[in-house]
């Protein structure tokens, strides 16, 4: 049996994608999400799961990067993106974090089931449109730099962060644990630790003392 998540902020699409999927695959057990702690939550209570498919668009998730630091913490799951846009740099930048395949919600009921049929057998999936407009080859994960892109450490970074991230960060700067951080938000630690990780990328610091004095500057400088 395998054990999807299904992870859209529009309910109907959920019920839609269900239905196709459980029409298509044979023995599936499926999970709903409306938002990214949900998933997050998801995947550590309900492990092991063997697909998340996730709307780029969903409260909670403010981008490709969030999934980036998911994709290390479950190992055994395979993750797909699901979105109402077909772009090009949107689909190369999934595989290049490492994602396993990309579902543009125009396409059929037919396409779809082939799609997560293709990503559960351990296969990368693309839509067939990616090919058609370029002959250019697509980076696969396998082949995606090990390095991440060097970002300035900049109290500006703070506003890339959302307002999630925003007060994981204040309380990292207080000292409190991500277990504490956990208890505050009232979101799982799993989840907290995401939002960690995110803080640091997004500002650049190496750890959560360089992220506390970002944080500290900012609020001096906001002062006068």
């Amino acid at each position: 049996m395998y054990r999807i998540i299904i992870a859209d902020d529009h309910g109907l699409y959920r019920r839609g994608l269900r239905l196709a999927l459980m029409a298509g695959i044979p023995d599936l057990e499926i999970f709903e999400a409306a938002c990214f702690d949900t998933v997050i939550s998801l995947l550590e209570d309900q492990a092991p799961v063997d697909l998340a498919i996730i709307d780029l668009n969903m409260p909670g998730l403010s981008g490709q990067d969030d999934l980036r630091d998911v994709l290390p913490a479950h190992p055994d799951t395979r993750f797909a993106i699901v979105s109402g846009t077909d772009s090009r740099a949107e689909i190369l930048t999934a595989l290049s974090i490492g994602l396993h395949g990309y579902i543009v919600k125009s396409q059929t009921d037919e396409e779809v089931v082939l799609a997560v049929n293709e990503i559960l057998a351990g296969r990368i999936y693309v839509p067939a449109l990616l090919s058609q407009r370029s002959k250019e080859s697509v980076r696969l994960p396998s082949e995606a730099p090990t390095q991440m892109p060097h970002r300035t450490i900049s109290v500006n970074n703070l506003g890339r962060l959302t307002s999630r991230q925003k007060e994981v960060l204040r309380l990292m700067a207080e000292g409190y644990s991500n277990k504490e951080i956990a208890r505050s938000l009232e979101i799982a630690e799993a989840t907290t630790k995401i939002h960690a990780a995110a803080v640091l990328r997004e500002l650049g610091a190496r750890n959560r003392t360089e992220a506390a004095v970002l944080l500290k500057t900012w609020a001096a400088r906001d002062i006068n």
